[in-house]
């Protein structure tokens, strides 16, 4: 049996990944990047990254296409710990997007992140 931080790990050899320094001066430079917060709406609801689009792990094949349906755009995908968000990004590579990165980092890295480039 796996556990779940093994099939994390696992696939992480798959995916884009990028620091949460990398994903937020990707953003500033490319104000195009769609921002997707994997976590569950209540979680959503209590912290997020401001711009952030709500799209939760448990839907994301469901829903994505609504929130962006252009492949080529540049999606940065983030959770709390980065786990859900490198299953996403997966997820998404699998459906056709070409340009999905997980942050490998936590989500308050990502908000440190975001003070310091400000």
């Amino acid at each position: 049996m796996k556990t779940a931080a093994q099939i994390v790990s696992a696939t992480k050899e798959f995916v884009r990944t990028c620091t949460p320094e990398e994903a937020i001066k990707r953003v500033k430079a490319n104000r195009e990047h769609f921002v997707v917060y994997v976590r569950e709406s209540d979680e959503y609801e209590k912290q997020h990254l401001k711009g952030s689009i709500n799209v939760p792990r448990g839907v994301l094949e469901w829903k994505i296409s609504s929130v962006c349906s252009d492949v080529d755009a540049p999606i940065i995908v983030h959770c709390a710990s980065g786990g859900r968000a490198v299953l996403a990004a997966k997820s998404m590579t699998d459906m056709g997007y070409r340009d999905a990165t997980a942050v490998d980092g936590s989500l308050e890295d990502l908000s440190a992140a975001v003070q310091e480039a400000d």
